[in-house]
């Protein structure tokens, strides 16, 4: 299944797989408690000043359904390896995700 974009999910390809983003509490909470609280998170990225580690730790917090043999640096590589060009309508959907809600 895809992501659905009712949920505000997003899509992120990994080691040629397709995974699902979905911004759930759970996930934003452990975001934030990694990276601090997501507005000032929001207004890094909009500054332009979002870290390619704090880039790769959103979205690992908030893959769905994590596969066991996914590892965080996979997650990073790929973001790497896509080139932010690829990976930002990810990152707008869930910073637009935090800012609007459902």
């Amino acid at each position: 299944m895809g992501a659905n974009a009712l949920r505000g999910e997003a899509e992120l390809c990994v080691a040629g797989a397709r995974l699902v983003l979905r911004p759930s509490f759970a996930a934003l909470v452990a975001a934030e408690a990694e990276l601090g609280p997501l507005f000032a998170l929001v207004e890094r990225a909009a500054d332009g000043r979002l870290a390619l580690g704090e880039l790769a730790t959103l979205f690992w917090h908030c893959v769905k359904d994590r596969p066991d043999a996914l590892a965080r640096e996979d997650v990073g590589e790929a973001v790497v390896a896509q080139g932010l060009a690829a990976v930002t309508p990810a990152l707008r959907i869930l910073l637009g995700q935090i800012l609007q809600g459902r």
